[in-house]
């Protein structure tokens, strides 16, 4: 039997795009760019969604928790995300209503908390994924004080959402960031771009 190991890839790089892509999308909605249409529905479900939760179980194979817990979580946001939107909607289950908005508020509280416990978790990896992750938590904190306060106008036509749209754009930016960094510095075997390991 032979001594050697197959080297698996890193599926993270995948995670990363999945939750990255349609983290932008969102909030580029969220911005005011464009109305929530099927196309953030699709990258919810396929991209956001179906990804990150094949990303999980390959990180579980890896004997990666943190991936696992990260990635497959995620991937689920996604889906009830669509689900939330979509449920209402269906003629056939009429006794399903929309969430009021401080329904959807404590939904996205719950999510910012869990991001911020799963934050600590980042603090031995590179700055790159601590800011990944410390953006996201501020973005689920902010999406609550949006739906508790109903969105209030803060100067001129600019809302809270809007400013909540922008961070989330960065946030969505920067995990796509960290996976092409991943990408390029492994296949050129070399700092490509910078994701400053803190060891």
């Amino acid at each position: 039997m032979s001594d050697k190991v197959a080297k698996l890839a890193n599926p993270a790089p995948l995670g990363l795009l999945g939750f990255g892509l349609t983290t932008v999308l969102l909030n580029l909605h969220n911005a005011g760019l464009f109305q929530l249409n099927t196309m953030i529905l699709a990258m919810g479900l396929a991209y956001g969604g179906l990804a990150q939760v094949l990303v999980g179980i390959m990180e579980f194979k890896k004997g990666n928790t943190f991936g696992t817990v990260a990635f497959t979580s995620y991937g689920l946001f996604w889906w009830s995300l669509v689900l939330l939107w979509v449920l209402p909607e269906i003629s056939f289950l009429s006794g399903f209503t929309s969430p009021s908005s401080t329904a959807t508020a404590a939904y996205f509280f719950m999510w910012g908390l869990f991001t911020f416990a799963m934050f600590f978790g980042t603090l031995k990896a590179n700055r790159a994924l601590q800011f990944v992750f410390g953006s996201l938590a501020v973005l689920f904190f902010m999406l609550t004080i949006r739906d508790l306060t109903h969105n209030p106008v803060l100067f001129g036509n600019i809302t809270f959402n809007t400013i909540t749209g922008i961070e989330g754009v960065i946030c969505g930016l920067s995990a796509v960031y960290l996976a092409i960094a991943e990408v390029l510095n492994e296949v050129h075997a070399k700092t490509v771009l910078p994701i400053c390991p803190t060891k």
